[in-house]
């Protein structure tokens, strides 16, 4: 069974915990708590593969940065969150994507898996960041994007089915994805 690490960033209040806790508990935490930082495991089926996520559900307030320097360094998927009805949360992704660059310090933006999720669409009335908005980011970007409401569970499985299917991606175009050979050692 392959395992994958994937770290939920973003904003606070965007509605990280929520989104986690309605995949891994199918239930909508109403009340906001802000997360220092949690870990889950979860075992799903992408693509006909066992999968295990370790899952990284991360603080959004600055006084937490340091620890969440520590996830990003060890993630290798990422759930960039931010709220429709937040522009200011939509702009501060896109500084939480270029510290994750730096941290990871690699050549493209391609070369990290992730996901854009606009969250908090049952909440449609209040919206200030257009659909429109979200894709041209996300086709800046280059990765897929979802817009989801953890209140109605409505694309939570979906993001993390393709976030694995990213990290796979990348995997396979850095050649992380081969089997490795068994040698035998002898020590004398």
């Amino acid at each position: 069974m392959s395992k994958y690490k994937v770290v939920i960033v973003g904003s606070g209040g965007v509605g990280k915990s929520a989104i986690t806790m309605q995949f891994i508990q199918s239930k909508f935490v109403e009340d906001y708590d802000p997360t220092v930082e949690d870990s889950y495991r979860k075992q799903i089926v992408v693509e006909n593969e066992k999968c295990l996520l370790d899952i990284a559900d991360t603080a959004g307030q600055e006084e937490f940065g340091p620890l969440r320097s520590v996830y990003l360094r060890a993630g290798e998927g990422f759930v960039m969150v931010f709220s429709i009805v937040e522009k200011n949360t939509f702009e501060e992704i896109k500084m939480l994507k270029d510290q994750i660059v730096r941290i990871k310090d690699v050549e493209s933006i391609h070369d990290i898996p992730l996901i854009l999720v606009g969250n908090k669409s049952d909440l449609e009335d209040k919206r200030e960041v257009t659909q429109q908005q979200m894709k041209e980011l996300a086709d800046s970007w280059d990765c897929p994007f979802f817009e989801t409401s953890a209140k109605n569970n409505s694309n939570i499985d979906e993001c993390f089915q393709q976030i694995v299917k990213q990290i796979k991606k990348v995997r396979e175009k850095l050649g992380l994805n081969k089997p490795v050979k068994k040698t035998r050692c002898t020590i004398l």
